[in-house]
């Protein structure tokens, strides 16, 4: 089966959405960092822990994780940074 949507390599990195997790100290350094990207085409790019193994067991009713993939872990402060740079829907 065709998925709706799956991730287009060709993308390129845009912009960041806020800081960098080092910027609002969750980070001791910059090549270890948890990020938050906008692609060219819209997209959004994440990079933070891979948490899929140590919540499997707790996942809610209704949250699947496709072998291809991650549940991603981000500092809250990460997040709420990025949310002046997301615009309204």
């Amino acid at each position: 089966m065709e998925r709706l949507w799956d991730v287009d390599p060709t993308s390129r990195f845009s912009r960041r959405l806020g800081k960098t997790a080092a910027a609002l100290g969750k980070s001791r350094i910059d090549d270890d960092c948890p990020e938050i990207w906008e692609l060219d085409n819209g997209d959004v790019a994440v990079v933070g822990r891979d948490a899929t193994d140590r919540f499997r067991d707790r996942f809610p009713e209704g949250l699947t994780v496709g072998p291809d993939e991650r549940l991603v872990v981000i500092p809250g402060a990460l997040f709420l940074s990025a949310m002046k740079d997301i615009t309204d829907a």
